[in-house]
């Protein structure tokens, strides 16, 4: 499950809110150990991932580098590529 969390800091444009969140939901499922709780664990599910994403926003946004930011569609690019190259 993990593999699909990318890196999120220093790129051009910066990372969503939607992007950190489906970060941070990948994390708490591997966590958790499952994709989706049951009624009496969704609260906390729920609430884990909301918690993660603010922490997770407040780190990206603290974080200072000298480096120019990446291109996301360069990034995305190379990754097709990659992608292709091993599953043809």
């Amino acid at each position: 499950m993990c593999r699909n969390i990318r890196p999120l800091f220093n790129f051009a444009p910066p990372a969503t809110d939607e992007e950190i969140r489906a970060a941070s939901l990948q994390f708490v499922r591997k966590l958790a150990g499952f994709t989706k709780p049951s009624q009496v664990n969704g609260e906390a599910f729920d609430r884990a991932v909301e918690d993660i994403a603010a922490v997770a926003r407040t780190l990206i946004d603290s974080l200072v580098t000298s480096v120019q930011p990446r291109d996301r569609a360069e990034w995305a690019a190379r990754a097709r590529a990659r992608s292709a190259q091993r599953f043809g």
